[in-house]
C-alpha cells in the first residue's frame, strides 16, 4: 500500500472514529452533518452514513411497497399473459393472489418461466403451477433483521402482513439496501428527455429520474460529480427526501416538489423564479 492510499485510509478511520465516539445517536447524527458543512466529508459519505445510523431503528412498514402499489397477478392468469405482465412491469418477481390482492399465495419467477420457451404447451397452464412459496414477514419487524434473513434464506422479496394477518404490502431486499445507499436504479428506471412537460409561461412538469445533463435543453445547467438525476440531486442538497410542497431554488429557477414517498422524489415543477 502506497503512502497517498495509507494515510487516505487512515483519515477515513480517523473520521469515522471522531464520528462514533459520541453518546447518543442524536449528537452522533449532528457531528455527520456539521462535517457534511464544513466540507470535511463528501455528501454521498455523510448520506451513507446517515443511512447506516438510521437503519437499525427502521420497521419494514416503513420501508415497503404499499399493498396497493405492488404489482402482482392472479392466480388463474395464464403464462403467456404473465410473461407479458413481468415484461411490462420490469420485476423479476411478481407476487400470486387468489380473488384478491389481500390473499397472496404466492410468488412467480420470471426465470421459472423460461422454460414456456422450450414447451410452448405450457404458455395456457396458469401462473398457479409454477408459482413458488412466499415469504411473510409482519410489517413490525426490523428491517436490519430481515436483511440477515434475506441474505442467510437467499430470499429477495417478503410480503409484508399486518396485525390482522393481511397483505400490507411488499418488501425486497433493494428496498433495505436502498435506505442505505439511496435509490438504486436499474434499466427500468432509466429516464428520458420525453418526461418533461413544457406547462406553458415557462413552467416545466418532470420526473425525479430526468438526468441533470437532460435539464440542459430547457436552460438549466446543473453539475455534479455524485448524483446524475434531479432527483439524486435535490435530495443530497436537503440532506433528506424532500416531501410534497418543498422547495428550491438553483440559479434562479424554483422548484417545487409535486409528489414524493419516504424513498424517493416522484415529480416535480420547475420555473423562474420571477415567474413563482
Amino acid at each position: 500500500m502506497d503512502s497517498d492510499s495509507s494515510g487516505h485510509t487512515a483519515s477515513i478511520w480517523t473520521r469515522l472514529g471522531q464520528f462514533f465516539n459520541h453518546d447518543s445517536d442524536e449528537s452522533l447524527e449532528k457531528a455527520i452533518l456539521d462535517a457534511r458543512a464544513d466540507g470535511e466529508v463528501e455528501a454521498e459519505e455523510s448520506s451513507m452514513l446517515l443511512g447506516i445510523l438510521r437503519f437499525n431503528d427502521l420497521r419494514v412498514q416503513d420501508t415497503m411497497t404499499p399493498r396497493a402499489d405492488i404489482d402482482c397477478v392472479s392466480e388463474d392468469m395464464l403464462m403467456k399473459d404473465v410473461a407479458t405482465t413481468v415484461l411490462s412491469s420490469g420485476h423479476s418477481r411478481l407476487p400470486v393472489y387468489k380473488e384478491n390482492r389481500d390473499n397472496i399465495i404466492g410468488v412467480v419467477y420470471a426465470k421459472d418461466l423460461l422454460s414456456c420457451l422450450v414447451e410452448t404447451d405450457k404458455l395456457n397452464d396458469p401462473v398457479s403451477s409454477i408459482m413458488r412459496e412466499p415469504f411473510f414477514v409482519p410489517e413490525t419487524k426490523r428491517v436490519s433483521a430481515l436483511l440477515q434473513e434475506f441474505r442467510t434464506s437467499k430470499m429477495h422479496i417478503a410480503i409484508v402482513l399486518d396485525e390482522y394477518g393481511g397483505t400490507s404490502g411488499l418488501v425486497s431486499i433493494e428496498d433495505l439496501l436502498e435506505e442505505i445507499v439511496g435509490d438504486i436504479e436499474d434499466e427500468h428506471d432509466k429516464p428520458a428527455i420525453d418526461d418533461i412537460t413544457d406547462m406553458g409561461n415557462g413552467t416545466y412538469e418532470f420526473s425525479s429520474r430526468v438526468l441533470l445533463e437532460d435539464l440542459e435543453a430547457i436552460g438549466v445547467k446543473i453539475d455534479s460529480e455524485e448524483v446524475d438525476t434531479i432527483g439524486g440531486y435535490l435530495t443530497m442538497e436537503a440532506g433528506h427526501v424532500p416531501a410534497a410542497g418543498e422547495t428550491f431554488t438553483e440559479q434562479g429557477w424554483l422548484f417545487t416538489v409535486l409528489d414524493a414517498d419516504k424513498k424517493h422524489i416522484k415529480q416535480l415543477r420547475l420555473q423562474r423564479c420571477d415567474k413563482a
